[in-house]
Formats: structure tokens, sequence, C-alpha cells
């Protein structure tokens, strides 16, 4: 099949998202995103100059929800905002993406906030305080499990408390509903409970080989990688399905025996911060219209790729028309 033909298989995939039934449950984390660019990020001990402050919406689980939603997915999000400014604005912005935050939670104090420095290259730092993120609890969690229940996938992350995470996942888990978890921020042992409730789990190439304890490649060449070797120590880590993402590499996709390279989608990248939360909530999207995690994955690329050509999280995510245009189909 040539590159054409492929993509616009990707972009009918893309289009069909729209008229799925089934809806998709996110739980977790919403951040206000404080921004800098610079041309270089700072070493240790070191200040640089940077241009003006830019206050844009974020969070991994509001990005990977405002993602999906944005493609036409139907998208319900979990979690906490606090009773300041930036809860509002928060709330606004995901509305606007076209996901349901009806059952948020409001609790005293500061919503969630990032720091983030992005440099000319669109490499970027990211230091998380975690605010309302952090009330998302059990009790939450069982008071709204209706919005679980009744989703075809669950997405979860781990900017929230393990325990809410834990429970949500079993929660799903028990429903029948399939659960892709996000190990990010990473933890580099996984609860045995998470991984027993969840499906399928989402890695960088980085955190593939801290989890695994499988050396990387010192040349740098993933596509020389024992990939076989990699699914079976996955099953013995307790997940049959995975994806690797591989940053401007593209991303590996682990469903049982079968492994399936990804290819990249090459653009000018202006900022990455979020093209994984977009890549995720793509993935959510597909599997909850049915695709394959391998066809899932194809589609996110695209989605992603486009997410690095604007600034920000969120505010860099496109919706079909959008991302069609720039790729010309």
């Amino acid at each position: 099949m040539s590159q054409a033909s492929n993509r616009d298989e990707v972009f009918s995939l893309l289009e069909s998202f729209a008229s799925a039934d089934e809806a998709i449950a996110v739980v977790g984390s919403m951040n206000a995103d404080y921004t800098v660019t610079t041309e270089r990020l700072p070493k240790p001990g070191e200040t640089v100059n940077a241009g003006p402050l830019r206050v844009l919406p974020g969070g991994k689980s509001g990005n990977q929800a405002a993602s999906a939603a944005r493609i036409g997915a139907r998208v319900r999000l979990l979690g906490a905002v606090g009773q300041d400014a930036n809860a509002e604005f928060l709330l606004g912005k995901l509305k606007d993406a076209g996901v349901d935050v009806s059952d948020v939670l409001h609790v005293p104090g500061p919503s969630g906030t990032t720091v983030i420095t992005v440099d000319a290259n669109g490499e970027n730092t990211i230091v998380y305080s975690p605010g309302s993120n952090a009330k998302v609890d059990v009790d939450y969690i069982h008071d709204h499990a209706s919005v679980i229940t009744e989703a075809a996938v669950l997405g979860l992350c781990l900017e929230s408390p393990l325990p809410a995470v834990i429970e949500s996942a079993r929660i799903a888990h028990e429903a029948g509903v399939k659960v892709l978890v996000n190990d990010s921020p990473f933890i580099p042992e996984l609860p045995a409970e998470l991984i027993a409730n969840s499906d399928i789990l989402l890695v960088n190439e980085h955190e593939m080989s801290q989890l695994l304890g499988v050396d990387e490649p010192e040349d740098g060449d993933w596509d020389g990688m024992d990939w076989t070797s990699v699914a079976a120590a996955l099953h013995d880590f307790g997940y049959e399905q995975a994806v690797i993402t591989l940053g401007g590499d593209g991303s590996v996709v682990i469903d049982g025996e079968t492994v399936e390279r990804i290819s990249p989608v090459r653009v000018n990248a202006v900022d990455t911060t979020g093209c994984g939360d977009s890549f995720m909530g793509t993935i959510l999207a597909g599997l909850a219209s049915g695709l394959t995690l391998g066809r899932s994955a194809q589609v996110a690329s695209y989605v992603s790729a486009y997410a690095a050509t604007g600034s920000g999280a969120q505010a860099s995510y496109g919706d079909v028309r959008q991302i069609r245009e720039l790729f010309g189909v």
C-alpha cells in the first residue's frame, strides 16, 4: 500500500470516530500550564531569558479527554478543580473541546498547575504541582462509578492519587470496560492491583526500559530492538497489550504475540508539550469506535503530529478538518 493510500485510510478511520456510539471515560488531572519559551533549556542553577508567560489549559487527563473529544469522540471526565480563577478557565476550555465535565468535583484551594519551559527545538521540561488533583479520592470514584461502567474504555494516568486510580481500574475491569493506563508521571513499580485490573499499558521508550529492565540500544536505533523479547517481558510483567512511543521515531504496538512498528509522521515541530497525551486520547477514541490497538496508534500518529505544530497542550489540538488540511487530505 502506498503512503498516500495509507494516509487516506487513516483519515477515513479518523472520520468514523464521530459516529461511534460508545463513550470514553477519563479519570484524572486538570492543570493550568504556566508556559514560557526559551532559546534553550536552562542547566541546573542557570537563569535564561524567556518570552512572555502564557497560561494554557493542560493536565494529562484533561489533555487526553480534550484530544479525543476534538476528533469527535464522546468523552466524560472525572477529576477535581479548585476554587480559583483557573478552575473555570480549565472547565471552560474542556467544554469548548466537547468534553462532558458535569461530574467534575470542586474543592477548596488551588487547581492543579504545571510550570513548563519550551526550547527553540520544541523540547520541554515540566514541573507539576497537583493542587486539587490530589483530592480525587476513592469515595468520589464510588459516587461516580456509573461514568466508568457506562463507557467502552477508561483512560488513566498517574497524576491523581494511586488509590483512586486503582479503584477506577477495578470498577472498570469488573464491568468489562477496557482500561488503558499511561504510566506517567512515571513510577518504576506499578501496583500489582493496577496491573491486574488494566488491559493496555502506554509508556515511552525510556519508561519501558526502566519498567522492564531492558537495555536501550546504544546507538539509539530502535528499529534494531528485539521487540519480540520486549513483548515477552511485558507478558511476564502483566500486559498482553502495550504501546511504546518513540518520540520522533514513531511507536511500537504489542498486541499478544503481534508486534507492529508504527512509522512516524514528520512535521515541523513547534512545541511537543501534550503530544503524548494527544496520542493517548486518539487511541482511546479508536478503541471506543472498535478499532484495533494498531489501527488506533496509526491514527494517533497523525493527530499527535498535528499537535506538535502548535503551542501548548490542549491549545494545539485540532479537529478532523484542521488535521486534514495540514496533511492535504
